[in-house]
């Protein structure tokens, strides 16, 4: 029954982010993705709440019934969710343990493919608290600091080293290799070592969040544009979507306006269609754009216009269908047993990558 009660609470709040978004008149995009970001933030901080419940009751040795252990945790996972991936194309199962976290990863893929790196403007927390901050460097010094091309670039491929660091590690792994790690007592309870990681957090772990923050807010977008492993698979993607940015030169007018606004940086305002892996598809230069039907979004195998709104809607329908099949095929809640992960807990921080619980 409460299976079922959180489920109507998660398929609600999704379909609210659907609903929104369709009565929404406005014919910008922009406001269309606050009411995401925002619907995401809560979505989280509602996930948030109960995963405190959950590690109060192992804390407390399992008094009274066992609160539900939130699935939609393990999206905070990546590294284990790409592992998931390639252990259902090796074997075409879905792994037991945390299986939420696999069909998340392949909404935000799919998210990427559709409409670019749309998962770090639209969905992700980090890239609302990277645009927050920018508003506010942006009070504080009244235009936009960035550094000089010649460190910028390099910087840029960090979060690629990083990227090719994990994927190098996962790609050559097969089946067995991959269920050695699946069914390892520290995958068991990897969703719990990292909420307290920020819920027990360190000193030093503690600098180096401040330390990225203050970073953010001297040089905007510095987590995303430079350490991000996770922005960069989705930007890689992105680079494979059909719909792009497309600036009509004949009637531009060369106000720069839609570079301006560009958090990523991209010069908009001198290419004709926008490809790069930085862009976020946040659409902000589409609706900024003072000369109708100048930049517009277009779809190269058809060559017609896409309107933002229904790229909008796209991404929440994706991420309600994801989730949807994941409920409805009972690959959504571990196969974990709250009282067998009691009986791990105990041992959480000593456990390998690898053994069976």
């Amino acid at each position: 029954m409460q299976v079922y009660s959180d489920f109507l609470v998660r398929y609600n709040i999704s379909v609210y982010i659907v609903s929104m978004i369709i009565k929404n008149t406005s014919p910008s995009s922009q406001k269309l993705r606050s009411i995401m970001q925002v619907v995401f933030l809560f979505l989280i901080l509602f996930i948030g709440i109960q995963f405190i419940q959950y590690v109060a009751w192992l804390d407390s040795g399992g008094l009274g019934d066992a609160p539900r252990r939130p699935p939609g945790a393990t999206g905070f996972l990546p590294i284990a969710s790409i592992m998931s991936l390639s252990f259902l194309f090796q074997t075409g199962e879905v792994h037991s343990v945390h299986p939420a976290g696999l069909f998340l990863f392949i909404a935000f893929v799919i998210m990427s493919f559709i409409a670019g790196k749309s998962f770090c403007s639209w969905v992700c927390p980090f890239g609302l608290l990277s645009e927050l901050l920018e508003k506010v460097h942006r009070r504080l010094f009244k235009r936009v600091l960035s550094l000089p091309r010649w460190l910028d670039y390099p910087l840029r491929s960090l979060k690629y080293l990083l990227l090719g660091f994990f994927l190098l590690a996962i790609i050559p792994m097969g089946a067995i290799e991959l269920g050695h790690y699946l069914n390892s007592p520290y995958h068991a309870v990897a969703d719990i070592k990292m909420y307290r990681f920020f819920a027990q957090i360190t000193p030093f772990a503690a600098y180096v969040t401040l330390g990225l923050i203050l970073f953010s807010l001297v040089i905007p977008y510095f987590w995303c544009r430079y350490l991000c492993p996770y922005g960069a698979l989705m930007g890689f993607i992105g680079l494979f979507s059909p719909n792009k940015i497309k600036r009509n030169a004949d009637s531009c007018i060369d106000c720069g306006k839609c570079t301006k606004v560009c958090p990523a940086r991209i010069l908009v305002d001198k290419v004709n269609t926008v490809r790069s892996d930085e862009c976020t598809s946040c659409y902000q230069c589409v609706d900024t754009c003072p000369v109708k039907d100048t930049l517009e979004v277009t779809n190269f195998p058809t060559k017609r216009t896409i309107p933002t709104r229904l790229l909008g809607i796209t991404i929440a329908a994706t991420f309600v269908i994801l989730v949807g099949i994941g409920y409805i095929s009972g690959n959504w809640d571990s196969s974990l047993s709250a009282e067998k992960t009691l009986e791990l807990y105990p041992g959480i921080d000593f456990y390998l990558h690898t053994g069976t619980y």
